[in-house]
């Protein structure tokens, strides 16, 4: 029986040095979560000494800035269902000693930096099936994760002015369409269209019209100032700003804040039958979509419309859809020039 329990030991002690040197970093915590293991690939990770945390249950204090549970701590009380609370990705891959896996941001307080990190945790049961430690270890992802931002980041963003493309600006509006449908709450679209720009690049070349663009953009998406709107590069010249649970009025409001602000830049036009500098014409519109609404083409229309209606009134202006028949009625006309209908993708 000693020697049985020194073979036993010997065995235990063989374990907790290979798990010391073990290049994943790894650390395991007791039944009551705290620290018996925190290996030195693991101190090498976090910046952390394992003399800081072991016997304590502060490891969280090596991922985050204020308290809540490590993935390892979720295997421990047996909480799957708080997985999603705190993990972006997550898998709980079963009971029977499988445990969970996690993927998030840390913010890593000693090292002063974010690290993404893959996480997997299992329990340990003795042979009556009483859990005895959970083993967590970590996989550091940073690198490929920003790669992965960066490569979606490229597929959604123009790469002439850095604003949203076409796809990403239409799969915007298709889901804040359907958001200010449940609230009820009105959508607002602009339209930007540079005037005359064609004579721009016809007078200064393409380089200065691929200036004059960059230029433009930075105007429409200083105007993006909500965390929910969106400037993007609708195609050519144009431009489209998303303005959630904004009425017309004010978003004309913005619509003349955008159009001053080019003016402001005094970029020099010049070209026969345009002014003398670069100008803006800006079609507004803003709908809270009803339950037959089933898309934003109404919305899309009527800005259309407007931006239409501005260029036929001598650009350089901003026309609101609520306005158009207000005045092409002043003009003596009955009804409203259709441009060619634009649709969602």
């Amino acid at each position: 029986m000693a020697k049985s329990r020194k073979t036993v030991d010997v065995a235990d002690s063989y374990a907790v040095r290979l798990m010391q040197h073990l290049v994943v970093p790894t650390f395991v915590i007791d039944p009551k979560r705290r620290v018996v293991i925190w290996n030195r690939a693991c101190e090498r990770l976090t910046g952390v000494g394992a003399a800081e945390v072991i016997g304590t249950s502060k490891h969280w204090q090596a991922f985050y800035e204020t308290k809540r549970p490590c993935l390892a701590d979720l295997v421990a009380l047996d909480r799957p269902e708080q997985l999603p609370e705190y993990y972006s990705e997550y898998a709980a891959r079963g009971h029977n000693g499988l445990g969970f896996s996690a993927e998030n941001w840390c913010v890593m307080p000693k090292l002063g930096s974010q690290l993404y990190l893959a996480i997997d945790a299992g329990p340990i049961h003795d042979e009556a099936g009483n859990l005895i430690a959970v083993v967590e270890t970590l996989r550091d992802l940073t690198d490929q994760k920003r790669a992965e931002t960066a490569l979606k980041e490229l597929a959604t963003k123009d790469g002439l002015t850095g604003l949203s493309n076409r796809r990403a600006f239409d799969q915007m509006l298709l889901g804040e369409w359907a958001r200010a449908q449940r609230t009820q709450k009105p959508l607002a679209l602009l339209f930007v269209d540079v005037d005359h720009f064609k004579l721009f690049n016809d007078q200064h070349g393409h380089q200065s019209g691929d200036e004059c663009l960059r230029a433009v953009a930075a105007v429409v998406s200083r105007h993006a100032v909500r965390p929910l709107d969106l400037a993007g590069r609708y195609g050519g010249e144009e431009f489209a700003l998303i303005l959630p649970d904004m009425d017309c009025d004010s978003a004309c409001m913005v619509a003349e804040a955008i159009r001053c602000a080019v003016m402001t830049l005094a970029i020099a036009h010049g070209a026969t039958g345009a002014g003398d500098h670069v100008t803006l014409s800006v079609g507004v519109a803003s709908h809270i979509p009803g339950s037959a609404d089933d898309s934003p083409d109404r919305l899309l229309g009527a800005a259309d419309q407007a931006l239409y209606v501005a260029k036929r009134l001598g650009r350089n202006r901003v026309i609101c859809a609520e306005q158009v028949l207000a005045e092409f009625a002043a003009l003596g006309q009955k009804a409203v020039p259709a441009p060619v209908r634009r649709k969602s993708a």
